[in-house]
């Protein structure tokens, strides 16, 4: 299941085929094509807990047998819930441009959804809409400041599609494909943020063990 959310609330509620017919999503589409998309660089953390090393001997040999006892009962991975980012990194609609920016820096993400004041989606928003190739020319100190003053919903996706926690992983993947978006919020019914999907987050679901369930 997927819905649409935009400034006004929920605009739309259903399947990715009755979505592809949605003229507001094909719009950003069309953009999307057009302009790069930033890449998402969520580190992947490699470090076992605590900063030490996991040997072959002692602590460390149980260590590694725990996580192949785990690893074994794990399920495929199916659906967003499995592979989200969970809580998600929100921006306040509120914010302006250089507070947005310096969220996304911080935090070392590409893009995050935009919520309103009542905690519900209203849009998404990129470094790539933050920082437009435009911005790039040696611009006077009086013009680049009211730019990055501009509220993040002067620039934001919008209205923007979320995935249910239980959508299928491939019908994220073709929303993706369909849209040109970067990722995509995972959310409740009332526009609650779940969690987010990125490009890299299905990637990732494709190599780890055990995989994502492609024929199921």
């Amino acid at each position: 299941m997927f819905h649409i959310h935009g400034i006004q609330g929920r605009m739309f509620s259903g399947t990715l085929e009755q979505l592809r017919q949605q003229q507001l999503v094909t719009g950003v589409a069309r953009i999307r094509r057009i302009a790069p998309v930033a890449a998402d660089a969520s580190p992947i953390t490699t470090m076992p807990p605590g900063g030490g090393s996991i040997g072959a001997h002692g602590s460390g040999a149980e260590a590694v047998q725990a996580y192949g006892q785990a690893a074994r009962a794990r399920q495929p991975l199916t659906c967003a819930a499995d592979v989200m980012h969970s809580p998600a990194l929100t921006v306040p609609a509120a914010a302006t441009l250089r507070e947005a920016w310096l969220v996304l820096a911080r935090h070392g993400i590409a893009q995050a959804p935009v919520v309103g004041a009542g905690g519900a989606l209203i849009g998404l928003v990129a470094r790539a809409e933050l920082m437009p190739a435009a911005s790039l020319e040696p611009p006077s100190a009086a013009s680049e400041s009211a730019r990055l003053s501009q509220p993040v919903t002067a620039v934001m996706w919008s209205p923007v599609p979320s995935a249910a926690p239980g959508t299928d992983l491939r019908r994220v993947a073709a929303l993706l494909l369909h849209t040109g978006l970067p990722g995509v919020p995972v959310a409740d019914d009332n526009g609650e943020v779940l969690g987010f999907v990125s490009r890299t987050d299905l990637l990732r679901a494709l190599t780890t063990d055990p995989p994502l369930d492609l024929w199921g």
